[in-house]
């Protein structure tokens, strides 16, 4: 099995950053993309930013200009950087990572979530 497991998140004043981690593991061959996805309450969950293998990142318009995505590749793990935060980016976050496995099983896999806050 593959898990996710996020960090960073928190409270933070507007025009604030904050940069939030997520560590892939498991039987995995390789990481074909990896995301972020968010959800504030009353509206569905959107894309905030993914990245594939060859390091393209794809932003929502929304974050374009304030939030960067990264991936090291050999540690497994996404990066998301979010500068000039406003209250309107309060959402839980999530991890995403597209997968090709070890082993017969799925391919897509979530993280947890964490909470991010923008409130002054």
């Amino acid at each position: 099995q593959v898990q996710l497991v996020e960090s960073g998140g928190g409270l933070v004043q507007p025009g604030g950053s904050l940069r939030l981690s997520c560590v892939a593991s498991g039987s995995i061959f390789s990481i074909n993309a990896m995301g972020w996805y968010r959800q504030a309450p009353g509206r569905q969950r959107e894309l905030v930013a993914m990245i594939t293998s060859g390091n393209s990142p794809n932003y929502a318009d929304s974050v374009k200009g304030r939030f960067t995505i990264s991936r090291d590749n050999a540690k497994k793990t996404a990066y998301l950087q979010m500068n000039s935060l406003k209250p309107e980016d309060t959402a839980v976050y999530y991890c995403n990572a597209r997968i090709t496995p070890l082993k017969p099983g799925p391919d897509d896999y979530w993280g947890q979530g964490t909470q991010v806050t923008v409130s002054s």
